[in-house]
């Protein structure tokens, strides 16, 4: 039997300060896994690495006026330890999302796939309250973007890595091209951004054109369901443009991590993530009937769930419905959180460190 059960955090009239405040080892345990993703090698370099990372990542999100600033900032100096405002600025996962519709109203569906280790245990779902309302977050404490959230009543929604601009300098040099030209840019993180649309839209409209619209940082995907049929879409964006694929009448709409639109044929092409981009779509379009009120994730099948997936999440704003399970690779690692079966009662109440 599994004994890890997600937390789950009250933060409205809170911050995700507090949250790091009262969860500070699961941040220090994530930050350890992360530089030991690929063992010796990848805890010798991120020696090296990661102070000149961070200072490299600060001052981007200085000089670009970042709204969240102050909070990862926060977060440096809470943990004291390299690697705070990389995590925050890192964008190296892949993932499995789509939308399908179930009855009268459309569920999002998520699979999220990271290299570090140590994210699924350490998953906390807070409940945090913007202008526009109160959203569940599905996040780890030290981070300040949103990757997987639900409004209820508005809208759910999720960011997808984007494939990695090609330049024909092979995988390293293009990797280091495309963080050249991210270094150049002055528009927000994606994750960023989900958070602001979270905090502000009030619509799934509303949700829709901030995200289609606003400039952001890199390319990315975002998945956005709402309340109604037919309200749902996937957004794949570039800096400064975006093409939509609308779920209309369709009774599933998926994405992973390579394009689908046009956007397919920009430039000098584009390098799909990992694992399996292409076989992980055709799975995810494969997926038919699944009762989405069900507290199981019976579906899941290779290569959707593979050695790096982390997290899987079913989110419905019409119902109100969530569930959501950590994982370490093929092996769950924390109980399934279903909500609203939940109840108010079981919030956990922030515990803050002495030391901090």
């Amino acid at each position: 039997m599994i004994k890890n059960s997600i937390p789950f955090v009250d933060l409205r009239g809170k911050t995700p300060i507090d949250l790091l405040r009262a969860y500070p080892d699961k941040a220090h345990d994530i930050i350890r896994a992360s530089t030991n993703t690929y063992g010796f090698a990848s805890r010798a370099a991120s020696r090296l690495a990661l102070p000149y990372a961070d200072k490299k990542s600060h001052a981007w999100l200085k000089r670009n006026y970042n709204p969240y600033l102050y909070e990862i900032e926060s977060f440096a100096d809470i943990l004291d330890t390299p690697g705070i405002y990389a995590l925050n600025l890192s964008y190296e996962w892949a993932c499995t999302s789509g939308i399908y519709r179930t009855d009268e109203t459309p569920s999002l569906l998520r699979v999220l796939d990271w290299p570090f280790p140590a994210l699924g245990k350490h998953i906390v779902i807070t409940l945090q309250q913007g202008k526009a309302g109160e959203f569940y977050n599905l996040t780890w404490p030290g981070v300040s973007g949103v990757y997987t959230a639900m409004a209820p009543g508005r809208f759910a929604a999720a960011i997808n890595q984007a494939p990695m601009r090609e330049h024909q300098l092979g995988f390293v040099g293009d990797w280091f091209k495309n963080r050249i030209l991210v270094d150049r840019e002055e528009g927000l993180p994606p994750s960023h951004l989900l958070r602001r649309v979270f905090e502000q839209a009030t619509s799934y409209d509303a949700a829709k054109r901030m995200l289609t619209e606003t400039r952001i940082a890199m390319p990315t995907i975002f998945i956005l369901s709402g309340t109604k049929q037919g309200e749902g879409c996937i957004i794949e964006r570039l800096e400064n443009s975006a093409q939509v694929l609308e779920l209309g009448a369709d009774r599933q709409l998926t994405t992973s991590n390579h394009f689908n639109t046009s956007l397919a044929k920009e430039g000098k092409g584009w390098r799909p993530r990992e694992i399996d981009s292409a076989g992980r779509y055709r799975q995810s379009c494969d997926i038919h009937g699944y009762d989405m009120n069900a507290d199981h994730f019976d579906w899941l099948r290779a290569p959707i769930i593979n050695k790096n997936t982390r997290l899987c999440v079913v989110a419905d704003a019409a119902t109100h419905r969530l569930v959501a399970q950590g994982f370490e690779g093929m092996t769950k690692v924390t109980g399934v959180f279903v909500l609203p079966a939940e109840s108010q009662d079981a919030f956990d109440t922030l515990q803050f460190a002495e030391s901090v």
